[in-house]
C-alpha cells in the first residue's frame, strides 16, 4: 500500500444560520440541514480533501514546522502497521512518514501510535503508544523516536502545558490522568478517579488546570495544579472529548451517545446549553479568530460548525466516514477520518476554511 496522496478534491459546502456573525474565518452567506434540527445556513465553506494513509486517528499542527503531524495505525493487536506522518498544511501533501520502533519481534507488533500533541519549544511531537501503556516522544526535525514512557494503561489522549513544562495524558483502563515533564520525561502528577474513563483533553494555559472528558460517567474531571482532588462536573450523556474556550471560563465536551456538544460554565459546574450536532459527535475543536466550534460526528460523517452562544448550527460539512479528528489553526480546521474510501482503503484528512 502507498502512503502517497491522490490528488486532492476541492468542493464548496454550502450553509445558512439562524443568528448572524462571524464564521470559521470571515465569511459571506450560505446553507444547509443538519441532523436532529433545522438549521438556517450562514456562511460558504470550502471543504479540501486528500486521501492520505489507512488507519488514521488524531491530527494536530506545528506553528514552528508549519506542519501538521497525524497518527495512523492499522488493525488490532498485534498491529504491525503504524505511522507517524508529516503532511502540509496549505497542499495536504505528505512529506514524510516514521515507522514506530518494533515492539515485539515475536509477533512483529510496532510501538503504534494514536493520541498526538506538538510541543514547539523543544520541538517534539508526543503520541499515544495506547497498546504498549506508553507515551512516546519523536523528533520533529527527523522523526527519530526519542523516548518511551511507560506505566499509564491505556493513554487516550495527550495534551501539552508550555507554561508549566508539562504533558498530560488520559489513562483510560486506570481512571487517570497523568502528567509528565516535557524536558526531562519523568512524572509529575498523577490523579486518579475511580470508575472513571479519562478520554479527551484539555489544558486552561492560565490556570494550569487540566480537563477531562470521563467516558463512563458523562462528565468532566478537573484536576487542579496544586490539588489531588479532582472536581466533577456534569456534561452529556457520552462524555468523549473536551475544549476551553480563550478565557478557561466555558467548557465544551462532544458527547458520542447524545449526539451533541454541551456547553459549561466552569465556575459554576451549569450545563448552559446543549446543542444536537450530529450521530455519534466524537471531537470538538475551538477557533478562537470567531469563537465558533467544529464537532466531529462520527456516524454522521460530518464536521458542524456550531455557534455556541446562540446555540445553533451554521453548517453540517461532509468529512468522510467516520470523521475522527479536529483541530483548528488560524481559523483553518483540519479533520481526519476513516472512511477507508475506494480500492485501497485509504483514509482522508480535510481541510475547512470560510469561502470568500
Amino acid at each position: 500500500m502507498s502512503d502517497t496522496p491522490t490528488p486532492i478534491g476541492r468542493r464548496t459546502v454550502l450553509g445558512v444560520a439562524l443568528a448572524a456573525g462571524g464564521a470559521l474565518g470571515s465569511a459571506a452567506p450560505a446553507a444547509a440541514a443538519a441532523p436532529h434540527q433545522a438549521h438556517t445556513k450562514e456562511a460558504n465553506y470550502a471543504v479540501t480533501s486528500a486521501e492520505l494513509a489507512q488507519g488514521l486517528y488524531q491530527v494536530a499542527h506545528s506553528t514552528r514546522n508549519k506542519a501538521l503531524w497525524v497518527t495512523s495505525s492499522v488493525g488490532f493487536p498485534p498491529v504491525t502497521h503504524s505511522r507517524l506522518l508529516k503532511v502540509d498544511p496549505q497542499t495536504l501533501e505528505l512529506l514524510a512518514s516514521y515507522e514506530p520502533p518494533l515492539s515485539d519481534p515475536a509477533t512483529g507488533a510496532v510501538e503504534a501510535v494514536y493520541g498526538v500533541a506538538v510541543d514547539d519549544v523543544h520541538n517534539t511531537v508526543w503520541v499515544t503508544a495506547t497498546l504498549d501503556n506508553a507515551l512516546a516522544v519523536y523528533s520533529q526535525s527527523t522523526g527519530r523516536h526519542l523516548a518511551k514512557l511507560p506505566g499509564v494503561r491505556h493513554p487516550r489522549d495527550v495534551a501539552i502545558d508550555i507554561p508549566r513544562g508539562l504533558v498530560w495524558c488520559s489513562a483510560l483502563e486506570e481512571g487517570s490522568v497523568v502528567a509528565f515533564d516535557l524536558r526531562t520525561h519523568q512524572e509529575r502528577k498523577r490523579v486518579t478517579v475511580d470508575g472513571a474513563w479519562p478520554a479527551g483533553l484539555a489544558v486552561d494555559l492560565f490556570t494550569g488546570k487540566v480537563y477531562a472528558a470521563d467516558l463512563a460517567k458523562s462528565r468532566l474531571i478537573e484536576v487542579c495544579p496544586g490539588s489531588d482532588r479532582p472536581r466533577l462536573l456534569p456534561a452529556g450523556q457520552g462524555t468523549i472529548d473536551v475544549e476551553l474556550s480563550a478565557d478557561g471560563r466555558t467548557a465544551y465536551t462532544a458527547n458520542q451517545a447524545a449526539g451533541s456538544v454541551s456547553v459549561i460554565d466552569v465556575a459554576t459546574g451549569e450545563v448552559t446549553r446543549e446543542i444536537k450536532t450530529g450521530a455519534g459527535t466524537l471531537a470538538v475543536a475551538l477557533d478562537a479568530w470567531s469563537g465558533r466550534l467544529l464537532a466531529v460526528n462520527k456516524d454522521a460523517g460530518t464536521t458542524s460548525v456550531v455557534d455556541p452562544v446562540a446555540g445553533t448550527v451554521v453548517a453540517d460539512l461532509p468529512t468522510g466516514a467516520n470523521s475522527d479528528h479536529v483541530t483548528v489553526v488560524h481559523g483553518t480546521a483540519y479533520v481526519v477520518d476513516k472512511a477507508a474510501a475506494g480500492p485501497r482503503s485509504i483514509d482522508s484528512i480535510h481541510r475547512i476554511r470560510a469561502a470568500h
